[in-house]
């Protein structure tokens, strides 16, 4: 019986946004050649070591004219999950992020923009939570949408999720989770 609610809901739902102009949103596949859905993080990718971004890979969505990636961790101890990554205007021809994106340069992709961090600065800050706190999950997300946005660097999540409403494609996630003992 909640299946059957929550279908409809959704089908309500969506038939509300479609009637308000939204795009309508496919799934897309994201993959890391450096994580396992669903398994830990290794160190080089934390904040304690490294602070290397992973990869991320995903297939071309058909009408993508950039993608966005927000990366969070839900289960930090604050009312919002605290957001690691922000980045947008990815260029439609890409179909992923090299490792250590924010250590090398000139393997940032033309037009990719980086927002605010939960630190406050723009760019990846690998996963960092309370030693002795149970693993933390770590979405990392992509959007394929149908238009570069127009926002100023530096933007953060809020900032991003509302310029991306109405032109998401397609989104999906990888989550995989990260302890530090």
């Amino acid at each position: 019986m909640g299946y059957v609610r929550t279908g409809l809901a959704s089908v309500v739902l969506a038939g509300l946004m479609l009637a308000r102009g939204a795009v309508a949103a496919d799934a897309i596949s994201v993959s890391s050649s450096d994580l396992q859905a669903d398994r830990p993080i290794p160190d080089a990718y934390s904040a304690y070591h490294q602070n290397i971004s992973p990869s991320l890979a995903w297939f071309p969505v058909r009408g993508a004219k950039a993608y966005a990636v927000i990366v969070d961790d839900p289960d930090a101890p604050s009312p919002q999950p605290f957001v690691h990554w922000v980045a947008w205007n990815i260029p439609p021809e890409a179909t992923g992020l090299p490792e250590g994106l924010n250590q090398r340069p000139g393997t940032v992709p033309h037009g990719m923009i980086e927002g605010t961090n939960g630190t406050g600065k723009t760019g990846y800050f690998g996963p960092r939570p309370p030693r002795g706190d149970p693993p933390h999950r770590y979405r990392f997300k992509v959007y394929a949408l149908n238009e570069p946005l127009n926002i100023a660097p530096g933007t953060d999540k809020a900032g991003l999720l509302d310029a991306m409403e109405g032109h998401v494609l397609a989104e999906g996630e990888l989550v995989a989770t990260y302890q530090k003992r």
